[in-house]
């Protein structure tokens, strides 16, 4: 008799522990959660570029002449109207003298002629011819001279020697390119964006950069350009990124460019992890409760939303699979 009302007990007992497991929901999974907070909302258009001159200018000759000497290399640091390129001017110097001779034998002629003019043994027409002959035989003198100093070809800005596709022996050749020269203190960075994120880049949005060699630093730009036709072949626009003059970055430099197309201060985030088809997963009274939410700017690693949830409460960062609106979980 004794035994049976142990057993009776410790059958009562044990529905009594099924029927609490069944009515507190079962068991509970254990889900990691995040509170809602509040902070900037930052959406970046991503695109890699290299720094290159705002106004790059094109160095050729004016005339068709052997090069005799380059008198600079890539890198160098050149001054407006430094020389650059000499060219080789033997046959401009022969030219010169020869015409100088002639100028000085015209010139004696004019003066004679005038002499005699005073002295009335020679017609005025004669004077007159003469005294042209003189005039242009100087002319001469002096278009062989200016043409003689373009045998120096010389820098139109101050700034440094980007490109040089010139040697000694070469040909120059009037709009041959033979060196490219940029300022330093225009320079600029060429970003090349993908055709899907072009449309969200407008003129005066502000650009973040950054390069690996140099680590930790971010240095701000703004968009200045995009150029109104890409490129079919790489999908891709060009979009110029105006530097400040202490930027002070190399030519040539590859960056990383993060265009922000939007922000938003003090916006509700989550992580981006936890928002699964506009839907998050809040922690109520150690339960999981769907939420429809309204999303804003996505990012990475945090997603804005704009209504559905308030500031504080807990989500589910990474829901499990399977998991239904109401099952108990543990944090």
């Amino acid at each position: 008799m004794r035994k049976s009302i142990v057993l009776s007990a410790i059958l009562i007992v044990l529905v009594a522990a099924v029927a609490a497991w069944f009515l507190l929901g079962g068991s509970s999974e254990k889900v990691t959660v995040a509170k809602v907070a509040r902070g900037p909302a930052v959406e970046l258009v991503y695109a890699t570029g290299f720094v290159d001159a705002d106004h790059p200018v094109t160095v050729s000759s004016r005339l068709t002449a052997p090069v005799d000497a380059v008198l600079v290399r890539e890198g160098d640091r050149v001054t407006q109207g430094q020389p650059l390129i000499r060219l080789d001017a033997s046959e401009q110097r022969a030219l010169l003298a020869q015409a100088q001779a002639d100028a000085h034998a015209r010139t004696l002629n004019e003066r004679r002629v005038a002499t005699l003019f005073e002295q009335g043994w020679v017609t005025s027409a004669a004077n007159e011819t003469a005294r042209a002959g003189g005039q242009a035989a100087r002319a001469q003198v002096s278009a062989l001279k200016a043409r003689l100093d373009q045998m120096t070809v010389r820098a139109g800005i101050s700034g440094v020697v980007l490109k040089r596709d010139v040697e000694p022996g070469d040909l120059a050749t009037p709009g041959k390119a033979l060196l490219e020269l940029g300022d330093p203190a225009q320079a600029r960075v060429t970003a090349t964006v993908d055709e899907r994120d072009i449309v969200r880049v407008q003129v005066g949005q502000t650009a973040l950069l950054s390069s690996d060699a140099l680590p930790g630093k971010v240095i701000r730009g703004h968009v200045k350009e995009i150029t109104p036709g890409g490129d079919p072949s790489q999908r891709a626009f060009r979009v110029r990124i105006g530097l400040t003059p202490d930027a002070d970055l190399p030519f040539g430099l590859t960056l990383e460019v993060n265009i922000v197309t939007s922000e938003h201060e003090n916006a509700l985030l989550v992580p981006t992890s936890a928002v699964i088809d506009g839907h998050v997963w809040v922690v109520q009274n150690g339960r999981a409760e769907q939420r429809e939410v309204r999303i804003g700017i996505e990012g990475t690693e945090k997603t804005e939303v704009l209504s559905g949830l308030k500031a504080g409460e807990p989500i589910i960062v990474h829901p499990p699979e399977g998991l239904e609106d109401g099952d108990r979980v543990r944090t």
